[in-house]
Parts: C-alpha cells; structure tokens; sequence
C-alpha cells in the first residue's frame, strides 16, 4: 500500500527540519549579512546566495536532532592579486576580530563556519565573479586555488526536476533517501551528488504522469529508474554537474568498493519498496516500509492501533495509561518517547498541574528564546557534548543549560534569565515534591541540572527586563528524557 497521509506525517514529523530551526537559522542570516557588507573587509560583495540542501529546500532534521549546516555564498568581485586562499584567509581574521562572532568561527580551505551552541552552522564561501570572464562564478580553495562553479544555475536546474516531477515530490523523495542514508549508515554519498543522481531520473516528459501521482510512487519510480542505471555500470560512471558538464561529482563515490556497495544498496532498496508499495493490509503494510525506514516510519499510527485493540482487562497496561491525559507523566512513558519520539506526548503535557505561572508582568508579545544544552559529568567540568531535545539520556553527569536570542547571540546584560525547572515521573515527584517552579542562573551564563530521576522533564528559560522586572522574552519547553 502506498500509505499517502502517513508518508506526509513521517515527513512533517520526523524528516522535515523543523520550522523553529529553519526560524533560528533565517533569524541568523540578516545579522550575518549585515556584518559581512559593514565590515573592513577588502573585497566589493555583490550579494549572497544560499547553497546547497538549504537552497533546494531538500535540508533535513540530522539524526539525533545534531547540528544542521546550511551554506551561504559570499558573492564578491575580485580583488587584483589576490590568490584563492586570500579571501577565505581574511574573511576569517575579519569573524575572528568580532566580539560578537570570535568564538564561534573556524577557517576551512573553502569556507569560514559559524557555530551556534551546538544547534547550527553557516558556512559562508567567498564566490569570486567575473574573475576568468563576465559572469564567471568560482569559489575559492586555499589549497587548490579557484575552482569554477555554477550555484545558482544548479538550484534553477533542481526546482526544474521539481517541477516536473509535480506536487513538490521530487524534493520530497530527496529529503526521504537522504533521511534513509544517515539513519540506516548502509551507504555514503554526499547530498550534491545524491541528488544529482536522482533528478537525472526525472524528465520533462514525465510532468503529470502516473509514474509521479503521489510520494510513494515518485519514490519507487526514482529509486527503480536509478536501480537500473546503476546495473549498466559495474564501476564508477562519470555524473557530470548538469549546468557545469566540466565538473565530474563521480569522485565523491568515494572507492570503487564503496560505489560497489552504494549500487548493492540501493538494489536492496528498491526491491523493499516494490515489497511495500505491493503489500496489502494497513498494518501489514506499514511493517513493510518500516523495513526501510525504520520504527519512526508510521509510529502514531502503531501506537493507536495498540491503543484500539485493548480491550477493558488491558486498560491499565501502559498504552492505555499513557493515552489517559490524567496519567500522562507516569514514567512509563519514557520508554514510548524513547521509541516513537516527542511527537507522542499528549496536548497538555507541557502543563503540568504542579508548574507555576510567571509571577512578573509581561510585554503583550514577549519574544522567542532559544535552549541549549551540554552534558558533562560534572557541575565543574569544563568540556561537554551538545545534547537534542528528547535524546534519551543515562541518569548521569548533568546538563549546563545556556540561553539564547534565537540568532544565538547571548542575552544582553541589562536582562536577566530565569529557568523554570519542571520534573515528571514517579520518582521524581516523590523526591522533589514535583519540582516546577523558577530558579536562578547557577552558573556564568546558564544553569546546571543533574541528571538523576527516570521522566521527561523540562527546561525553560524566562528573560526579565532588570530595570522593572518586566517579562520580554521565554523559550519553548526543552524536553530532557531520563531512562
């Protein structure tokens, strides 16, 4: 069975990059864009391109909910004498100088990184133009020199495939083998040449066939296509850039055994979803493509079908305890987080009846604030390891919460940040009265949090105007799951 609803929900709910993250990189693009024009920076910028999955609108959640990249072109005109190396070189001590950006900057060979707490990266890439001749577009590699590229005919020749592919599908199936790549680690290949493998197998002829009704279909007609061109060639093929035939992606195959093992895999896959898409059966099905998606494919809907099939003696296993809103902080329901993700918690859970209000008077719209978190093994450790939202966690070592404006700047200093700490779970409840209230900043710039009760608790920063105690600001929960 093709299953249309539940593709659409595993891509909202579990593929997608979430829109509070597209929120927080948009959010940081202005800023950047507006120091690179102001600052002492020799070349003339033209203007900025974005880059990559991002452009394609083909960017997906990282496994774990890690840190995402997204590439930003630094359109400029050439500089006499400058060597390639030159711009990527100065456009780093030029971060580098800033109070603002100093500690979140790193110098590749083509770019230069911006790192937000652990949730984001930009790369921004000096592109010189008008260099070899008019219009004439390179980016430049501080080992190798310049380097010819085409990005903007490149996502003109993307949303093309797009469009004839119809209903925004070939985007989707991007994001869904893409997805399929990071989380099953069965093959490599980079994005740019993933998806130049599969816009290859769509052309213009194709627009408004059977062959490409519904996401399902698209899928299996793209992955099936690409099957059959891999099988003409037992060694690596030349995969020419299609709006710049002098670029070969072929050598981002990697070995001839890892090109080897791409066309095994990718074999195996379309005979899975020929299996899937022929089973009949909902829930029959949805075993199928769970095969190739594995267990978040489809989880609210295995849930539910649990939840119907209870009948009244079984209404007190954990299914039906976690459906029932009156005991959904049992610490039962780690174990279904942990399996099926955030998406399943109910409503209300955010809300516990123990939380307490905000005691200060707000502004009519108080602002977003961003949450991140560190885990260390100790409050005094200096050195941690990013920590996702949800990810599920020992109870060991703590976490060193920090909060942001959404473009990851610090909080200015003439505000101060509150943190509502709320605890669920049995455990947690009895030993801590069922904590929920406000506390303090216990370090520098943040607050401190063992881990130690099995629950899905919550962190949320509050930001308070010093002058008259006035509420600006505050984040979304950030959900902390203790096995």
């Amino acid at each position: 069975m093709k299953l249309i609803s539940l593709f659409d929900e595993f891509l909202k709910d579990t593929v997608n990059l979430n829109k509070t993250r597209i929120d927080l990189l948009e959010a940081s693009i202005p800023a950047l864009k507006s120091f690179v024009r102001g600052a002492d920076w020799k070349p003339k910028v033209r203007t900025f391109e974005e880059q990559g999955s991002w452009a394609h609108q083909t960017i997906i959640k990282p496994v774990n909910n890690g840190e995402f990249d997204a590439d930003l072109l630094v359109m400029v005109d050439p500089v006499d004498g400058w060597t390639a190396a030159e711009y990527v070189e100065s456009l780093g001590r030029t971060f580098a100088a800033s109070k603002t950006y100093e500690d979140m900057i790193k110098t590749w060979d083509y770019c230069v990184t911006i790192d937000y707490a652990g949730d984001r990266k930009v790369d921004l890439a000096p592109c010189v133009v008008g260099r070899r001749w008019d219009g004439s577009m390179e980016v430049c590699n501080r080992k190798g020199g310049f380097e010819l590229t085409s990005p903007v005919d490149y996502t003109a020749w993307m949303k093309e495939r797009n469009a004839y592919s119809g209903n925004n599908s070939f985007r989707k199936v991007t994001r869904l083998v893409k997805y399929l790549r990071d989380i099953k680690e069965t093959f490599t290949c980079p994005s740019v040449l993933l998806t130049t493998l599969l816009g290859n197998r769509i052309q213009w002829l194709d627009k408004g066939t059977d062959a490409f009704a519904d996401v399902p279909t698209t899928l299996q007609t793209v992955v099936g296509r690409l099957d059959n061109w891999l099988r003409m060639y037992p060694t690596r093929p030349t995969v020419t850039n299609p709006k710049l035939p002098s670029e070969d992606f072929s050598p981002l195959f990697g070995t001839d055994d890892q090109y080897s093992n791409f066309r095994t895999v990718i074999a195996r896959y379309r005979k899975w979803i020929d299996e899937a898409i022929a089973t009949e059966g909902r829930q029959e099905s949805i075993k199928a493509w769970q095969k190739v998606f594995g267990t978040e494919f489809a989880k609210g809907d295995v849930v539910k079908a649990a939840a119907d099939g209870l009948s009244e003696s079984t209404s007190s296993s954990l299914v039906g305890r976690f459906l029932d809103s009156t005991a959904a902080h049992l610490s039962g329901i780690v174990d279904m987080v942990r399996d099926y993700g955030l998406s399943i918690l109910p409503p209300g859970f955010a809300r516990p009846p123990h939380m307490q209000t905000p005691r200060w008077r707000s502004v009519p719209q108080p602002v977003d604030i961003a949450v991140s978190a560190e885990w260390r093994p100790a409050s005094g450790s200096q050195v941690g390891k990013a920590v996702a939202a949800g990810q599920a966690l020992k109870p060991q070592g703590g976490l060193y919460f920090r909060a942001s404006l959404v473009d990851g700047t610090p909080v200015p200093p003439e505000f101060y940040v509150e943190w509502r700490i709320t605890n669920t779970g049995a455990v947690a409840m009895s030993a801590k009265a069922g904590r929920g209230g406000f506390e303090v900043s216990n370090k520098a710039d943040g607050r401190w949090e063992e881990l130690a009760y099995r629950g899905i608790h919550m962190a949320e920063a509050f930001v308070v105007r010093r002058s008259d105690d006035v509420l600006v600001g505050m984040s979304k929960p950030f959900y902390v799951v203790i096995e």
